[in-house]
């Protein structure tokens, strides 16, 4: 049957699968080489926290096949995916499931880090405001989640080469090229998305990290000794 081509990923969306992968694999290393690398670690933190917000706000004003709702799963599309009898392009509904745990994986995991602490080189940004007690046992949830992330990144790459090898569905050609060849009748160009809505979902992704870095703490008052008296 003849195919034609769409254009299924758009630039934005694609620069953020990118820059995630590579800022996953940095944080996962110098999180594990701790030391003098835990602050790179905290750096890349509110690099990773920015790009997530990016994201949402993408998925919210991003081109058509970026946003959420167009493959939000729901128990139709997921019946009908399971049957044989779904038809679309981008994300499968079971694929959203994948995508929609990384994003709040991922979002859980750098807000522990925000709040946490390790009692020795590292105090989360945000961690002042709330007790210590309640820090270190977020610190503890963000070791626990580590492991949860990487299990999920596990089962979504396998599940990507199994698209890609058995089921012949190639997935990571159309994200760095933006371009799939389909069947007629399975689905139409990205439409949307624009030089206007970048910039906002920037600007909000710069807002959330200024909010995630703690500048807008109130410097603790002054610590006074009393006066020496002979």
């Amino acid at each position: 049957m003849r195919t034609h081509r769409i254009k299924l990923w758009d630039l934005p969306t694609r620069l953020f699968h990118g820059l995630l992968i590579m800022l996953m694999i940095a944080a996962i290393i110098t999180g594990q080489i701790g030391g003098g690398a835990i602050e790179w670690h905290g750096r890349i933190g509110l690099c990773l926290l920015g790009l997530i917000a990016f994201r949402l706000a993408w998925g919210l004003i991003g081109s058509s096949h970026s946003r959420f709702a167009n493959f939000f799963p729901t128990p139709t599309s997921v019946r009908a995916y399971l049957n044989g009898q779904w038809q679309g392009v981008g994300h499968n509904p079971l694929g959203a499931f994948s995508v929609f745990g990384l994003l709040a994986l991922i979002t859980l995991q750098i807000t522990t880090g925000l709040l946490s602490n390790d009692d020795i080189a590292f105090d989360g940004p945000l961690s002042g405001l709330i007790s210590k007690a309640l820090s270190d046992d977020l610190g503890e949830l963000h070791e626990f989640i580590f492991g949860l992330l990487l299990t999920l990144i596990a089962l979504h790459l396998a599940a990507i080469l199994f698209y890609t090898y058995v089921k012949k569905d190639p997935l990571i050609k159309p994200m760095i090229t933006g371009w799939k060849d389909i069947k007629p009748g399975e689905g139409e160009s990205t439409t949307g998305g624009g030089a206007l809505a970048f910039v906002l979902a920037v600007l909000i992704a710069l807002a959330v990290v200024y909010a995630g870095s703690g500048q807008w703490i109130p410097a603790p008052p002054p610590v006074t000794t009393p006066a020496a008296t002979w």
